[in-house]
């Protein structure tokens, strides 16, 4: 790698050629306060706040953005001068003169980078007051905008027209009219948004949050008739610990668990249960279909975001899709049925509760074909975020407990489940069970590399028994757009897809904790948290769904066999052509 010799406050560094200045003080440890800027997706230098100082070739030192501004062999940086500092702050007084300053009851009070900034600056006031634009809080959507605290850097836009190629919002009117919305201001619970929360967790502000669903938990656990559950996917284990000050990727399974108990739910479940359910659906599915002149490619079900993005942009792919309820929605489809007549409860006393990365599934627990009990299948469905602010409410000391297991008898997850929450998880799930009952056999390696990673479109080729099998793998509803036009146009022939509408799949969720940005530069959030997913899985006693003793036990007692009349009435659904 070609590098150059750049001066950062008197030291020199041999940094890559091509780096920008941010980059540069970054890997020399370095700190630039950013706001606009985030990594791969929104590098506009439009803030202002990375402003530094550079000279090159002896020229005087001058203002630029450190975000966009490429170093040069022999430049001299300075990042921290009375000219610096006095710019920074001149450009924060003038975010905050039109931005409404209700902090303290800000959902995103003390993960806020532009309150964070302010701190560090002495910024609590502004010297330009005058006008301010006032607007009316859009919440037609699980997706809240609150434009009065938007400060125009415009993450989100680029998260949703780079990132995932959606592009139902961006910049409407110009100058100090302009606001971030939808055409012909629409709110967002009426364009072809899927929810997949990625603006969110692109905001450095609380100008997005998802729709706060708490109360409703605490007022059914406050209720002596409900028997209140909790179910957590795969990856929220994986995240919950940044709620409380651990690093990314760091494994409170435990703690999480002994968390919600103290919360007061009735029962605390694995949701690995029934991804491991819905692998035994899904697989026969697959198979039945092989066999049978099905529609292929088949493509999974599991996340809500690419069901809605199919259904608006795809939706001729309608019949492709498996018909599998997500692992959220049979979870709950589970407990109203077959465990509530084996308790004796009437459904309408079970309250069901998911704890999931994902703001989409917020959306999912109101759609039509989820009511197997005749009562919606899931209650409500509570983000990461969420999560942490009822136990913090609680008073709930989560680094002082110790570690617990799940409740009984929804407690065992397989290590092909756990693997879910990461892109190619699903598939390789699949391809665990499908491969043994294709071929009769257990499989030598469980492992099935080709389709793990973060890349966004995966392609592998299978060998099983007689059937010759070609797999896709997408994540991110941009590289799902690539996958299904090279199926439309013949130039790609595969049987099964798996697509999830976050980049790198649940662990990177729009319903996870928010990191900021200088974090997401320093750190590959989906691979530190995906690694928490294969080691469950490497260590897992059982690895394989179809060899799960509780998902065999629904099977016998309650299911009959995966497909049957009973699974298809309790554990599928079906789709909405929308279109645009």
């Amino acid at each position: 790698m070609e590098t150059i010799s750049v001066k950062i406050n008197g030291v020199s560094y041999d940094v890559p050629k091509g780096s920008t200045v941010l980059e540069a003080a970054r890997a020399a440890k370095i700190d630039i306060p950013t706001l606009c800027y985030l990594k791969d997706i929104n590098e506009i230098g439009a803030c202002r706040l990375c402003l530094v100082e550079v000279s090159e070739g002896g020229r005087p030192f001058r203002l630029v953005t450190a975000c966009v501004y490429p170093c040069t062999d022999g430049m001299e940086v300075l990042t921290s001068t009375p000219r610096i500092n006095k710019s920074r702050k001149t450009n924060l007084e003038l975010l905050l003169s039109n931005h409404d300053r209700k902090c303290l009851s800000c959902v995103r009070s003390t993960t806020c980078e532009l309150q964070k900034l302010c701190l560090e600056y002495g910024v609590d006031e502004t010297r330009f007051s005058g006008e301010k634009n006032h607007y009316e809080i859009d919440t037609a959507s699980p997706i809240i905008r609150d434009n009065n605290k938007c400060i125009l850097c415009r993450r989100c836009v680029a998260a949703c027209h780079n990132v995932q190629e959606i592009g139902v919002i961006g910049a409407n009117n110009r100058g100090f009219d302009t606001y971030i919305g939808s055409a012909f201001e629409a709110k967002l619970g009426e364009t072809s948004c899927v929810n997949c929360g990625q603006c969110i967790v692109a905001c450095p502000v609380g100008a997005l949050y998802e729709r706060d669903d708490t109360d409703k938990i605490r007022e059914a656990l406050a209720d002596p008739s409900k028997h209140v559950f909790i179910c957590t996917a795969p990856s929220v284990r994986t995240q919950i610990g940044e709620c409380f000050g651990y690093e990314p990727g760091t494994d409170c399974e435990g703690k999480m668990v002994a968390a919600l108990k103290r919360l007061g739910f009735d029962g605390v479940y694995d949701m690995n249960l029934t991804a491991d359910l819905t692998i035994m659906e899904e697989a026969t599915e697959f198979l039945g279909r092989v066999k049978n002149g099905g529609v292929l490619p088949m493509i999974t079900s599991c996340s809500p975001g690419w069901i809605k993005y199919c259904e608006h942009y795809y939706p001729e792919f309608t019949e492709n899709l498996s018909t599998c309820k997500s692992p959220q929605q049979m979870f709950g489809a589970v407990v109203k049925t077959y465990y509530a007549e084996k308790m004796g409860w009437d459904p309408k006393d079970v309250f069901f509760v998911s704890a999931i990365p994902c703001t989409a599934k917020k959306f999912e627990v109101g759609r039509p074909g989820q009511s197997a009990a005749g009562v919606p299948d899931v209650d409500v469905a509570v983000t990461t975020r969420e999560l942490g602010r009822m136990i913090s409410t609680a008073g709930i000391d989560f680094r002082a407990l110790d570690d617990e297991c799940f409740d009984n008898p929804f407690d065992i997850g397989s290590g092909a489940g756990a693997i879910f929450g990461a892109t190619g998880g699903v598939m390789e799930a699949a391809l665990r069970t499908a491969a043994e009952v294709i071929e009769g056999k257990p499989l030598e390696k469980l492992e099935f590399d080709d389709v793990r990673g973060v890349e966004g479109v995966k392609l592998a080729s299978y060998k099983l028994g007689d059937i010759n099998l070609n797999v896709a793998v997408a994540s991110g509803t941009a590289n799902a757009k690539k996958v299904l036009e090279a199926v439309k146009a013949g130039e790609l022939d595969v049987q099964f897809i798996e697509i999830m509408a976050c980049p790198g799949g649940c662990v990177n969720g729009g319903g996870q904790p928010i990191q900021p940005a200088s974090v997401r530069m320093a750190t590959d959030l989906r691979k530190v948290r995906a690694a928490v997913l294969y080691n469950d899985d490497k260590t897992s006693e059982v690895r394989k769904s179809h060899e799960n003793l509780a998902v065999q036990k629904l099977y016998d007692e309650y299911f009959g066999e995966p497909n049957s009349h009973k699974a298809h009435e309790v554990l599928h659904t079906h789709y909405i052509k929308r279109g645009l």
